[in-house]
């Protein structure tokens, strides 16, 4: 098991700005196999959605993207650095974002995982989401058939929560 964040360790959590997306795109390349491309990112900043890094010690390690309109909030990105996850930081950034999400008035929170992402929906269940559907065929999938050579697609698990 690993450490928990301690003080010592601290994580200060800040806007996102262009200048960070460098380092963005090296921790959402190592944490998935069809990562988000730059031009994502650089488009939600645009749109002012709510964007956010963690930073420790002058690296960045986990960041989270959220947009705000009409009373809901819609996760749309909540990434951290392999080799930092089960520490917390997941926690923290989600719970960062919520708290954000009700400062604009925001009563219902929305977000897709993959279906085989176990750890962050235990994360998101721990923090009061449920399922509520499921979008099949949603995320690209890292490989293509062996058999046809097309890529194949998987399933979103849906998930809200009220805030």
């Amino acid at each position: 098991m690993t450490a928990p964040l301690t003080p010592a360790r601290a994580i200060a959590l800040r806007r996102m700005t262009e200048a960070d997306l460098t380092e963005v795109m090296q921790v959402e390349c190592e944490a998935y196999a069809v990562p988000w491309t730059e031009g994502i990112f650089r488009d939600c900043l645009r749109a002012n959605y709510c964007c956010l890094v963690a930073d420790r010690a002058a690296r960045l390690i986990g960041h989270a993207v959220m947009s705000v309109a009409a009373g809901e909030c819609h996760i749309l990105n909540l990434c951290v650095a392999p080799g930092h996850q089960g520490r917390g930081l997941g926690r923290q950034l989600l719970r960062r974002v919520l708290a954000l999400a009700r400062q604009r008035e925001a009563d219902t929170a929305f977000l897709e995982v993959r279906a085989s992402n176990r750890g962050a929906i235990r994360l998101y269940q721990a923090e009061g989401f449920d399922e509520i559907g499921l979008r099949k065929g949603y995320y690209p999938a890292a490989e293509a058939s062996a058999t046809s050579g097309r890529s194949s697609r998987e399933d979103a698990v849906l998930m809200a929560r009220a805030l």
